[in-house]
């Protein structure tokens, strides 16, 4: 250590040791300057390649100059984003993790309500559809092997490309079985087993809407009114003046309802269900349903009489909870429908001509809804409007063995009739319409504006493009 004194002593010495240090300094500032600019030079050089292999995209160019033009204008800066919502959960236990859980008929279930809550709580994502509105699984299916009728498989892939096709526009899940889950609920009644599971695999869902495979959306715009079954459990299309009047088993159709998802509704269908084929007491069923109907053609017992009988012997108990609906075709019988479409397909396309731009305009399908309420509201006082759903009852277009009191011919004409009425509401969103109703194959792109533009179609008995809207 050199001591005040000595450096007193020996002052250039002194000096000259700052100096040295000094310029020790200014080499290891300037090294370091060289370096640092070295390093920069590197990152500029690869940020300039790497911006040429990847170009910013268009949402980043966006929010880049949406950022300066703000910055620019003095704008204050945004909002934290807001918190997220919370996340469902596949931790926690729930029903599914019952070993005693059954997805079958043959063991009741009990608790159904809180297990569904408890898995909603864990789920909060899907605890409500769209727009608040609750969610709807359709469910629908054939039978396991090849139909006997050699058009049936093109029916039944028609039929259900329908229904998905309508799903898609209105954000329905659909399931289709082509499986017996319980061979002894067989027929009319193999339908059940299929709701039940899909109860119990949809806990979300707050609907499971059963339709026939030989029924089809013939209205692809209309949106189920799902506010007018609050308090309801279970919605068929009917008369109720036929039910308690007439005591008729056509009083209700069961090839298409609507049915909750809840306690209700498990034990409503094992009830139902018990005058299945399942029962011991099938035959002793069948008895009492053909004395009790006496429009009943068949000894059999079948899911619909007993239903009917159901609301007859046991309305205090379940009359309230069932909805009859018949203020729109909720279930449409074919014969009465089909030969009404091509009258439906001018009335609609005079509304269009005449009505609104807003009817014409041209938009992308996942807009669909929007313009949907928009025809609904033009269409409003209409004469004629196109049927919801349209059932072909007793034609069987898999088997083939329609019922005597029609031709085949008439059945299968009236399917292809039908499903290209309502396809021709899908396909005018691609741009393309089916001019001729009888004919599957040929389509003709439609003008802008159509039809006040352009003619897509003859009009007349071919259908002139229904649905180009």
């Amino acid at each position: 250590m050199v001591s005040p004194e000595s450096q007193a002593q020996h002052p250039s010495s002194t000096m000259a040791k700052h100096a040295l240090l000094r310029n020790r300094a200014s080499l290891c500032f300037s090294d370091g300057c060289l370096f640092l600019g070295g390093v920069l030079m590197a990152l500029l050089l690869v940020w300039s390649f790497s911006s040429f292999a990847y170009p910013p995209s268009a949402s980043q160019t966006l929010a880049a100059s949406s950022s300066s033009a703000s910055a620019a204008a003095g704008a204050p800066p945004e909002c934290a984003a807001a918190a997220a919502p919370p996340r469902d959960s596949e931790e926690s236990d729930n029903f599914y993790d019952d070993p005693e859980l059954s997805y079958s008929m043959e063991r009741p279930m009990r608790g159904w309500d809180e297990k569904r809550r408890e898995w909603l709580r864990q789920h909060p994502s899907l605890a409500s559809g769209e727009g608040g509105r609750e969610r709807v699984v359709l469910v629908t299916g054939s039978q396991p092997s090849a139909c006997k009728n050699k058009i049936g498989d093109h029916l039944l892939l028609r039929f259900f490309k329908n229904k998905v096709d309508y799903c898609r526009l209105h954000g329905c899940d659909v399931f289709y079985n082509n499986v017996l889950l319980q061979p002894q609920m067989f027929s009319f009644w193999a339908k059940y087993p299929v709701v039940r599971a899909a109860m119990l695999a949809h806990p979300e869902a707050e609907w499971i809407w059963w339709i026939d495979s030989d029924a089809l959306f013939t209205d692809m715009d209309f949106e189920l009114p799902l506010e007018r079954y609050k308090g309801h459990n279970l919605v068929v299309h009917g008369w109720t003046n036929l039910i308690y009047e007439k005591k008729s088993w056509t009083s209700i159709n069961a090839g298409v309802f609507l049915i909750r998802n809840c306690q209700w509704s498990m034990d409503f269908m094992d009830v139902w269900a018990g005058m299945g084929p399942q029962s011991p007491e099938y035959e002793r069923w069948g008895h009492v349903l053909r004395s009790t109907f006496a429009d009943k053609l068949f000894p059999d017992s079948d899911d619909q009489s007993a239903l009917i009988y159901l609301l007859l012997t046991q309305k205090d108990r379940y009359g309230d909870k069932v909805y009859v609906e018949n203020e729109y075709y909720f279930e449409g019988y074919w014969e009465g429908i089909v030969g009404t479409l091509p009258n439906i397909t001018r009335e609609y396309e005079d509304m269009d001509r005449q009505g609104p731009p807003a009817l014409r305009r041209r938009h992308a399908e996942k807009a669909s809804r929007h313009y949907a309420a928009r025809r609904a509201e033009a269409a409003a006082g209409a004469a004629r409007k196109r049927p919801f759903v349209t059932h072909f009852t007793g034609c069987q277009p898999c088997s083939g063995n329609h019922n005597q009191m029609y031709s085949g011919e008439s059945c299968w004409n009236g399917m292809v009739k039908a499903l290209n009425f309502a396809d021709n509401q899908v396909l005018r969103r691609y741009g393309y319409v089916r001019p001729d109703l009888m004919d599957s194959a040929v389509v003709k792109p439609i003008p802008f504006d159509y039809p006040a533009g352009g003619d897509g179609g003859d009009g007349g008995d071919g259908g002139g493009g229904e649905g180009a809207r």
